[in-house]
């Protein structure tokens, strides 16, 4: 009976043995799981930080690339121009031409714009876009404000590169008026003084 008993003891003891679990075997896999997750989440956050580098440096060599495109094409446009002219005298002739022909065809805006660069090439006018359309009492948009008001539009724009580019209809012609609209003064000084030229839509174009 005795035997039986200890016999019995001995098997329980060996099961609770086999069926324990090492405490530092298992904090030892916990810690390894976990940094390799830290790892992996690492590698991830470096590939990400890369990937929008790379992003940006090609946003900057994509924009860096249009603005030598754009500013070759200026150099271009301005070896073709008929005039010497700067950014200034660009600006002013593209809102010469908005405010004294925006409801114009594709023509009537060339044929202003033709009469701006005429006068820069002839000796009795100033030698710069600006100087001509500023000089006193000449545009009526500058004396009434509106050449600061209007918004060039991109058939504006179009328009006077071509002009700058030597398409010309104007024969010539240095003044432009609108009958219509004109003080009856300058219409008599107009037929009076000048050699008329031509007219398109509500301009007549003198010399």
């Amino acid at each position: 009976f005795k035997e039986t008993i200890f016999v019995t003891l001995s098997c329980d003891c060996h099961v609770v043995s086999s069926s324990s679990e090492s405490p530092n075997s298992s904090s030892n896999e916990e810690s390894q799981h976990l940094l390799g997750q830290r790892m992996e989440q690492g590698i991830q956050d470096e590939l990400a930080k890369e990937a929008l580098e790379v992003e940006v440096i090609e946003r900057e060599v994509r924009m860096q690339t249009q603005q030598a495109a754009q500013e070759a094409e200026e150099r271009e446009r301005r070896e073709r121009a008929v005039i010497s002219y700067s950014d200034e005298d660009y600006s002013v002739l593209q809102k010469i031409v908005q405010a004294e022909a925006g409801v114009c065809d594709d023509r009537g805006k060339i044929l202003v714009a033709n009469v701006i660069i005429n006068r820069v090439k002839n000796k009795k006018f100033p030698n710069s876009v600006k100087a001509v359309v500023y000089e006193p009492s000449q545009f009526s948009p500058v004396l009434d404000g509106t050449i600061n008001s209007c918004k060039v539009t991109q058939q504006t724009i179009d328009c006077v590169n071509r002009a700058l580019e030597g398409e010309d209809y104007s024969g010539g012609a240095l003044y432009f008026m609108n009958r219509g609209i004109s003080a009856s003064s300058n219409v008599r000084w107009f037929d009076g003084k000048l050699t008329y030229v031509m007219q398109h839509g509500g301009h007549e174009f003198y010399k």
